[in-house]
């Protein structure tokens, strides 16, 4: 596209150390329905482009939806602008970008079925049957369903040379059913958490035979005991459960910005400072977590960030230690890193790119080992599966979680259900009491689509997988 040149053109007329422009069209579908009531239908397209300039050592950002030389090269001019002002208050010597060299690439989410080629009112009346097959249990009183497909086709150019041409999709199927008895409300959803896939995998899940199970596990949950006292407890935690649990104590913690303490006034920094790099016990030693920008399905894989750095796979934590962070041209030369890792990206074409977590996941057990046997040796605990409440302190250090159902474990076997449980920990307490992980035949990948960052606030999405995990003595109790 000629507008994608002539914005770089002018950039380096004006006198740029570096820029880029990203052409950005998303188009969005959500559907959420309530039982049998269409609560919220809206189809989304935002159109346009993001211009960024680096000049002595600062960024300037613009961007606009009008497609005209006059509308661009004003924009480039904002930006150029924009920079040379905010290089008036830098600090030391501001912003040097990591190497990285050019590209022309493309990129497109491999899928079947274009999920915005079905109707509508198939998709509305496939989640209406999954509600009412909800509803038909007495105890269900409220059946939800969520569907999201968004669709991202973007132009990147920079001033080195990258030419890219990144085409993502993805789509996020949710069922929740809630039940309700004289004295309680409980709920249990399904949610993977999107994947980067066509409706094909809508199909697979074949979520009319899953909406049985959550309405009858909702009705178990309701009428399930309470867990009682806090008190040291195993825990063997699900990879639905463990996606959230790793983003927050894992994900947020290694990313270089927050690291930096550039997020310090909004959602916190991070205790896994950089001279804790190669000698950091982060957790036991079968602790394994990976930052992969090339997993298939991956919400964070799209060939490429928007610095124009290839998707990467790299060790954040290795047997235990912390050896790396997720990092970006911008931030990864304050640690005296030379390279990026890939993981720069902004949510529409009005939003500057910033530091996000990758795809990121804990590897299997290396030794054979099932889930069945995982709890049979496991003499006394809880297990959880599915996403609840948590909360984080602002150095990512102690924290709790929730989840979506429990159960209790006693001499190696799923005694009762529970409800109301509650886990307490910290950085590095609980990955170093991890002493067992499934192996590879029971990973499973988990998305994440809302992951809030930055100021003005973006969302981002990336990949979490696990196998089951133990892990030993740690604070659990029920919640009020």
């Amino acid at each position: 596209m000629k507008y994608l040149d002539m914005a770089i053109e002018k950039a380096i007329q004006l006198g740029a150390d570096y820029a880029d422009i990203r052409i950005q069209k998303t188009t969005t579908e959500v559907l959420y329905i309530q039982n049998s009531s269409i609560k919220n239908s809206n189809n989304d397209v935002l159109y346009g482009y993001g211009i960024r300039v680096l000049k002595n050592g600062a960024w300037g950002f613009a961007h606009s939806n009008n497609f005209t030389e006059d509308a661009l090269f004003k924009t480039v001019q904002k930006a150029y602008d924009t920079a040379k002002l905010s290089a008036l208050v830098k600090n030391g010597d501001g912003i040097r970008l990591a190497t990285e060299r050019s590209y022309i690439s493309s990129y497109h989410t491999p899928y079947k079925i274009d999920p915005f080629s079905i109707p509508l009112k198939e998709k509305a009346e496939l989640f209406m049957e999954i509600n009412q097959r909800m509803l038909n249990y007495n105890e269900i009183k409220k059946a939800n369903s969520f569907f999201r497909a968004q669709k991202d086709e973007k132009l990147f150019a920079s001033s080195i040379g990258t030419r890219l041409d990144i085409n993502t999709l993805y789509i996020n199927p949710q069922i929740t059913a809630v039940a309700v008895t004289e004295k309680d409300t409980q709920s249990r959803t399904f949610d993977e958490g999107g994947r980067n896939i066509g409706w094909e995998w809508v199909e697979q899940l074949n979520l009319l035979d899953r909406a049985r199970y959550v309405a009858e596990e909702a009705i178990m949950k309701v009428h399930a005991d309470e867990l009682g006292e806090e008190k040291r407890r195993t825990l063997v935690l699900d990879p639905n459960h463990l996606g959230l649990t790793m983003h927050e104590s894992v994900g947020h913690p290694t990313e270089l910005d927050r690291v930096l303490g550039w997020e310090a006034d909004y959602a916190g920094i991070s205790f896994a400072t950089p001279e804790k790099l190669g000698n950091y016990q982060y957790g036991s030693k079968i602790v394994n977590f990976v930052g992969d920008n090339t997993l298939e399905g991956g919400l964070a894989t799209a060939g490429f960030d928007d610095d124009g750095v290839p998707g990467q796979k790299w060790h954040i934590i290795k047997d235990g230690i912390l050896t790396e962070y997720g990092t970006t041209r911008e931030t990864a030369p304050f640690i005296g890193v030379d390279y990026s890792r890939g993981c720069n990206r902004a949510t529409y074409y009005y939003d500057q790119p910033i530091n996000r977590i990758p795809n990121l996941y804990l590897l299997p057990g290396k030794e054979e080992l099932t889930p069945a046997q995982l709890i049979g040796n496991t003499e006394e605990g809880v297990y959880i599966q599915g996403r609840g409440s948590f909360s984080i302190d602002q150095h990512r250090v102690n924290f709790q979680f929730g989840g979506d159902f429990f159960w209790e474990i006693k001499d190696g076997k799923l005694i009762r259900p529970l409800k109301k449980v509650l886990y307490r920990s910290n950085n590095p307490e609980f990955w170093n009491s991890c002493d067992a992980i499934c192996d590879k035949r029971f990973w499973q990948p988990f998305g994440i689509i809302n992951c809030g960052k930055g100021q003005p606030n973006q969302t981002a999405r990336m990949t979490h997988g696990a196998s089951p995990a133990r892990f030993r003595n740690i604070r659990v109790g029920g919640s009020k």
